[in-house]
């Protein structure tokens, strides 16, 4: 726990900086709201970003300007000659770090961390580490051997340690191994759920003493509906349903998959409800991915739409006769509270992160249980066909003050 007074604030943005040019997703939201908070708060602030080569330090100018960039009111400069050379790198990618080398204070090779941070930041600063990415030995004992400073890490779930099935099982020793590192360095973790900080800590004790943690539940930003960024063909007509999250096998899109090819055999053209299916495909799920590129349903009844911003998944929500959430695992799930949040029917699976942040708001069925999912799904789409809007329970989801009031004290 971090007792004393913070001087400054280093908050990674290695992550953030990643993923330049794409649809954030879950983490990668955390992180921005993480990085807008540090900036307009009192305390000093800093970002790091690692690179091919070494780190760059962006000073509160630096890191306003990855907000803006990020959040699309400044566009991404050209990627400078020393960028193109790292071939592994895309084109956004070479942008980005093109224009955080532009926007940086500081810089270094990699065996300079230490002696950079001594040299711009206060000593006793926090290390804010939200995005689990950058967590290497380097980093963490350049932060806390070589500069003094206070390590904090936020966990967001214990999936491939859980549930290894779900995942590459060089990713799973990854995260292993991140986790471990975790529990060695870090002064404080901070844990989106009491699910979460179960799930980490009954792992870490295995290992050793625990650090001291706090749950902070993450904020809910509800974006404006944005109709006008929604492609040609969404809405569909009739009643539809919304799923949003990666098609990986977790999020389990077979069973929304498998219902809807029952229902195309037991109902009537103009009974049949459509699912829009928002997010990118993810890994492992290629037999998902073979039913859905070969299903007569595609484009009529089932709707995939990748790269949606987030005030058109906003549009699709308000006018959903609910929101569809079957995954086996989940260390918050984000979508189901947002789509609660906006008063959207939620029919979901009971899981404890959930459960512990809706309550009883949601419909809750098994995600083995298609039969059960089917009847919930057609109650609602026969009501919104009949001009009736299911009464969701009002929610008040969490916000960001409220977060960051309890994880700004700490750090």
């Amino acid at each position: 726990m971090m007792d004393n007074p913070i001087p400054g604030r280093l908050l990674d943005l290695s992550r953030l900086v990643s993923r330049a040019g794409r649809v954030l997703t879950g983490i990668d939201r955390v992180e921005l709201a993480y990085l807008k908070a540090a900036v307009a708060d009192k305390v000093p602030a800093w970002g790091l970003v690692r690179t091919p080569i070494g780190f760059l330090l962006l000073d509160a100018r630096g890191m306003q300007g990855l907000a803006d960039r990020s959040e699309g009111r400044e566009p991404w400069g050209a990627a400078s000659r020393l960028a193109r050379v790292f071939g592994k790198l895309d084109g956004m990618q070479q942008r980005a770090l093109s224009d955080m080398r532009r926007l940086a204070t500081a810089r270094t090779h990699k065996g300079g961390l230490a002696r950079l941070l001594r040299r711009h930041l206060p000593t006793g600063f926090a290390y804010l580490n939200v995005g689990q990415s950058n967590l290497t030995d380097r980093v963490l004992h350049s932060v806390r051997h070589g500069a003094e400073g206070r390590i904090a890490v936020m966990i967001h779930d214990t999936i491939p340690l859980d549930h290894p099935l779900y995942q590459t099982p060089a990713a799973v020793e990854r995260f292993r191994q991140m986790l471990k590192r975790v529990r060695a360095y870090a002064d404080l973790v901070i844990y989106n759920s009491r699910a979460t900080r179960g799930d980490a800590e009954r792992h870490m004790e295995g290992w050793g003493a625990v650090p001291h943690g706090v749950v902070a539940h993450l904020g809910v930003d509800l974006a404006a509906p944005a109709p006008e960024d929604l492609p040609a063909g969404l809405p569909p007509d009739g009643a539809y349903f919304v799923t949003v999250g990666t098609i990986e096998p977790r999020k389990n899109h077979a069973l929304l998959i498998e219902i809807w090819e029952r229902l195309a055999k037991q109902t009537t053209p103009q009974e049949m409800p459509r699912l829009v299916i928002c997010g990118a495909r993810g890994w492992m799920n290629e037999e998902v991915f073979f039913r859905m590129d070969r299903s007569p349903l595609m484009g009529k009844h089932l709707h995939e739409a990748a790269g949606l911003s987030d005030g058109a998944v906003a549009a699709l929500l308000e006018g959903a006769a609910g929101g569809l959430y079957p995954s086996f695992a989940e260390g918050y799930g984000l979508p189901a509270i947002e789509a609660a949040a906006r008063g959207v029917p939620v029919i979901c699976a009971d899981l404890p992160a959930t459960r512990e942040i809706l309550g009883d708001i949601p419909v809750y069925a098994s995600p083995k249980d298609s039969y059960l999912w089917q009847r919930r799904i057609m109650a609602l789409a026969k009501g919104r066909q009949a001009g009736r809007q299911a009464d969701a329970e009002a929610f008040e989801p969490p916000r960001w003050t409220q977060h960051f009031n309890k994880v700004f004290s700490l750090t």
